[in-house]
């Protein structure tokens, strides 16, 4: 990375996605407070622009992100404990900003993905990963706990307990195909294929319905801690109402009488805030 180049490369290869590259690969794209700003302020940006539907999260050169870099830990670890717990708040809000979105976030994991690395990759809504990408839960190694970044609530959602308990007390790599088998990623692409199957991707869910896309993505949210089916149901319900009377419907059910493929306009900012309050609270169970 030249002086000149930002720490995060942002792009717009398609109508509808944007990708987001970590851009220092002389520090194996690692992370310091600069590239987390720059993440936190991207996603503030992409919940005001309707236009994008997806977003590409991956990592210049041939590393995702190797987790936070080395030289700012003992320089974190010196902080006085309040302002260290300020810090790792302000932080914090690059997972809780890509999680936040209305927009479905792809990881296309490529080399390693370790510590707060990995809990990046775990906030996307999808993660594909390369042959060669592997997933270290590296916290114990380095002394930390292994409650970093949101990565002890994100990785048993998706892996089950034992497994993520398997990764977080061993501090080992997991490789592509393991972390395939475990449900960490959704698939393994061919050798150099992963930039076009995560852009191929990204282009199909970029083709639905925006509304629907924020609404699913809130729902899915909502109900992965559901206590119950009944739990579930009342939280679809509202927020199928507020699906059914958007325009996408009529254009789709249009569409579909005429044998064409649906031409969804961009959601508009007042369906991605309603998409937001449309998933109510749990009832008592």
């Amino acid at each position: 990375m030249n002086a000149s180049e930002p720490s995060l490369l942002v792009t717009r290869p398609l109508p509808g996605v944007v990708t987001a590259a970590l851009n220092r690969p002389a520090r194996r794209n690692a992370l310091n407070e600069d590239l987390f700003a720059r993440l936190t302020d991207l996603c503030a940006g992409l919940r005001a622009d309707p236009s994008v539907r997806v977003l590409v999260l991956t990592g210049a050169g041939d590393t995702f992100c190797a987790g936070y870099d080395i030289d700012e830990v003992g320089r974190i670890a010196a902080l006085p404990p309040l302002d260290l717990l300020d810090l790792l708040h302000r932080q914090a809000g690059a997972i809780t900003g890509l999680t936040a979105l209305p927009q479905t976030v792809i990881a296309a994991v490529d080399g390693s993905a370790v510590g707060a690395g990995l809990s990046l990759a775990l906030a996307a809504d999808i993660r594909l990963a390369a042959p060669g990408a592997r997933f270290r839960a590296s916290f114990v190694k380095m002394g930390l706990s292994g409650g970093d970044m949101g990565a002890s609530w994100l990785l048993p959602r998706l892996t089950g307990l034992g497994f993520a308990s398997d990764m977080m007390l061993t501090g080992r790599f997991v490789a592509a195909d393991e972390a395939l088998a475990r449900g960490l990623v959704s698939r393994v692409t061919a050798p150099g294929e992963l930039t076009g199957a995560a852009l191929g991707l990204a282009a199909e869910i970029a083709a639905n319905s925006p509304v629907s896309l924020a609404l699913t993505k809130q729902v899915l949210q909502a109900n992965t801690d559901a206590p119950s089916l009944a739990a579930a149901l009342e939280r679809e319900a509202p927020v199928q109402v507020v699906a059914a009377h958007s325009p996408d419907v009529r254009e789709a059910v249009a569409a579909f009488r005429a044998r064409r493929a649906p031409d969804f306009a961009a959601a508009r900012p007042t369906d991605t805030q309603h998409a937001g309050d449309a998933v109510p609270s749990a009832p008592p169970s």
